[in-house]
């Protein structure tokens, strides 16, 4: 029950319900070098004014 309750609450913050949306973002790098070829990748999450990401 915990479980569908956190679920719940997610897609209600997700959606806007209680305010401003969260927004995903992301992207994808790839470079070119001496040494090769690179990837990298980043995802997060924007909410108003404060951003939160991880890179990979």
């Amino acid at each position: 029950m915990k479980k569908v309750f956190m679920l719940v609450a997610l897609a209600l913050t997700a959606c806007g319900v209680d305010g401003e949306p969260v927004q995903p973002s992301g992207g994808v790098n790839v470079t070119l070098s001496n040494n090769g070829l690179g990837l990298g990748a980043n995802v997060g999450v924007v909410r108003g004014p404060v951003s939160v990401g991880l890179g990979l």
